[in-house]
């Protein structure tokens, strides 16, 4: 099964445009409203609060592209922000027997995948991917693929 919301690239990039330019214009409204009018006062600190707000909180969800792919023998798993010098891009490749279990953890407005995998040196290793810009129904698929993956090894190991 193949899960990408890599098609959303464009509105994920209009939005970082939108806010980094409502940022702008804010800081440009409070520096004329502290120099020429001085109509708002103290509230005028909002003209950059809130876009600046925004903008953490669209970089606290994480990184906005996540593709999945399980055809074949291996897992894959890429995790990219779409500036991509703001954060190291996620890509993880291992195979399906090693996948011993994962876990999403719904956060407020943030959503992780917790992925726990076989390791030869560390007996397990624990793989983390932000999912938060994935939709319901994606994070539905994505759910199903991993436990019949998962379903799959554990019935693997109780045959051997």
């Amino acid at each position: 099964m193949r899960l990408s919301n890599r098609n959303k690239t464009s509105v994920y990039s209009f939005i970082n445009t939108l806010l980094i330019m409502l940022l702008a214009a804010g800081a440009g409204a409070y520096f004329l409203e502290e120099r020429r009018f001085n109509i708002l006062g103290k509230e005028s600190l909002l003209l950059i609060a809130a876009p600046l707000f925004l903008i953490i909180l669209f970089y606290l969800n994480g990184r906005q592209i996540f593709e999945y792919d399980s055809d074949g023998e291996a897992l894959h798993f890429r995790n990219r922000n779409v500036i991509p010098f703001l954060q190291k891009p996620l890509s993880d490749e291992f195979p399906k027997y090693k996948l011993l279990k994962f876990e999403v953890i719904n956060m407020f407005f943030m959503k992780r995948l917790y992925i726990t995998i076989s390791s030869k040196n560390t007996g397990t290793t624990m793989l983390k991917y932000e999912i938060s810009y994935l939709t319901k129904k994606e994070l539905a698929d994505l759910r199903f693929s991993l436990n019949k993956v998962v379903k799959t090894n554990k019935e693997k190991s109780v045959n051997i």
